[in-house]
């Protein structure tokens, strides 16, 4: 990319390339922040009640989190050092790659035509809005009214929200950084 970096050539389980910002073979898996790739990231995966107090849960199913818990993570105790590096715990990247830091993605969006999904989309990265898995288990698509697509970092929030976890949004009118439950 224009910032120097190295990045994969497409989102993490999509089996090609995104050839439009709707091709469904782009999409990818749906990661919950700081887990591994043990089956939870599939589209099709089970789903039961979290949270969990392992690092690796041992089981391929989503877990479902209460809006409003105390942390709102599937992992309780947290954790922050997940998806810290090409060593981290549960780096869901392939080897010699890693999960990117909040700075290292706003400086890549800072360099699109136009901060929306269609700069995501014709950026380098050629980011799909591939959508996301909500808490409570459910996914939203773009064919189900929500244009949106949602990238996590592996940087932990501070401050007040130091319970969450910077990810990257971006909608057909806007793209920014933001911190949310993991």
């Amino acid at each position: 990319s224009t910032t120097g970096r190295i990045w994969m050539d497409r989102n993490l389980g999509g089996s090609q390339v995104a050839t439009a910002f709707n091709d469904a073979l782009s999409y990818g898996d749906l990661y919950q922040w700081g887990r591994g790739a043990d089956g939870h990231q599939c589209r099709n995966s089970g789903a039961r009640n979290g949270p969990s107090s392992l690092n690796q849960p041992g089981h391929p199913d989503f877990l479902l989190i209460q809006t409003g818990s105390t942390t709102d993570d599937w992992r309780n105790p947290q954790n922050n050092l997940l998806w810290q590096g090409i060593g981290g715990v549960n780096n869901p990247c392939p080897q010699g790659f890693r999960v990117p830091t909040e700075p290292e993605f706003r400086q890549e969006r800072l360099t699109w035509a136009s901060n929306t999904s269609a700069g995501a989309f014709n950026s380098v990265l050629k980011l799909p809005l591939a959508g996301f898995r909500e808490q409570t288990g459910a996914i939203l698509l773009v064919t189900e009214g929500s244009p949106y697509g949602f990238i996590w970092s592996s940087t932990v929030s501070s401050g007040t929200t130091s319970n969450r976890a910077e990810a990257f949004a971006y909608y057909p009118d806007r793209a920014y950084e933001n911190p949310y439950a993991r």
